[in-house]
């Protein structure tokens, strides 16, 4: 007589790690805090914590925006040529005498930039039906050009009072004050709990699950991931803001070295590159990791060959770690 076993079930801590992927690099960034911590005694305090976190913020935005394309199953290799293009457009509009209306007017234009790069992406991926790597590749050349016709050479300067309110702590008391940045992190991960209640997210996921199966239960695949590459240049425009404001310039080659990051941030945080998985909870956390070990090679006083053999480790890793726990799983079943 045959007996047919129970099924394996996880246990709670799988189940908990399987539904929260970014737990895992949470693990990590506490580890990267713990021993940033230990080379840098001063770090949690508001001034160098508000500094950190400042100059991250142009990559947080660039990962949640490659987060959206990722889990529809895409990829956007422009996102670092779209932040310099918006920023060229930021620096020239917004002189060191421009007023409150005229520095509203070029946020404006750097938008419907941006805006208009992400269209440019979606057609050629949903409408002319490219290879979003090839598309965005491409692309990338365009806005790189464009940022360099507006600004040959790295220049420009904002007005004193724009960027002061930009880089300095929100002052809430006398005795206390909270990063801005921080503020700016607790809205978008709202922002994303919020999206989460929304049908727009069961779609998104569907499409990067299996988009034929989406298609034919009536999600409007196309569009979704027309709506990722507007929603990936949205955030590169706003990441090339925060840079702009927090600079106080403009660089023609600013986000020349933050597309890469921008994927290696999103595997780090859970997200799968096959699509249909993933939050901008862990691409947030993701960018914080890679932060903090640049922290590390610099505060640790390391040779300058470390930091590229460490970023290069991370990518393998980040690559390589859904294969091996999808191995791990197959092989304990």
């Amino acid at each position: 007589m045959t007996t047919i076993s129970a099924p394996k079930t996880r246990s709670p801590i799988g189940r908990t790690f399987s539904r929260n992927p970014f737990l895992l690099s949470l693990i990590l960034l506490i580890i990267m805090i713990v021993i940033n911590r230990a080379l840098q005694d001063n770090m949690l305090e508001i001034g160098p914590l508000n500094g950190t976190l400042r100059t991250m913020m142009p990559a947080i935005f660039l990962a949640i925006g490659q987060t959206f394309v990722v889990i529809a199953g895409g990829v956007d290799l422009s996102v670092g040529s779209i932040l310099s293009m918006t920023n060229a457009i930021l620096a020239v509009m917004i002189t060191q005498e421009a007023t409150a209306d005229q520095a509203l007017v070029a946020i404006l234009v750097a938008l419907a930039a941006g805006l208009g790069a992400g269209a440019l992406n979606g057609f050629g991926v949903t409408v002319l039906r490219l290879q979003p790597i090839v598309t965005t590749y491409a692309t990338s050349f365009i806005f790189a050009g464009i940022a360099l016709r507006i600004l040959p050479e790295p220049g420009g300067r904002l007005p004193r009072d724009l960027t002061s309110f930009y880089r300095n702590p929100l002052q809430l008391s006398e005795s206390f004050a909270i990063p801005l940045s921080l503020i700016l992190i607790t809205l978008l991960v709202i922002f994303w709990l919020v999206l989460s209640r929304t049908r727009f997210k069961q779609f998104l996921f569907a499409t990067g699950g299996n988009a034929d199966a989406a298609y034919t239960t009536g999600v409007r695949v196309s569009r979704v991931k027309f709506t990722t590459y507007l929603l990936s240049a949205l955030f590169a425009t706003l990441g090339a803001l925060a840079l702009t404001l927090g600079t106080g310039t403009g660089n023609p080659r600013a986000g020349e070295l933050m597309t890469l990051p921008s994927v290696v941030a999103v595997v780090l945080g859970g997200t799968r590159l096959a699509g249909g998985q993933g939050n901008i909870i862990g691409s947030i956390i993701g960018v914080l990791i890679l932060g903090l070990i640049g922290n590390i090679i610099s505060f640790g006083d390391l040779d300058s060959w470390v930091r590229p053999l460490v970023d290069a480790l991370i990518i393998i890793a980040a690559l390589a770690i859904p294969g091996v726990i999808g191995l791990v799983r197959r092989l304990n079943q």
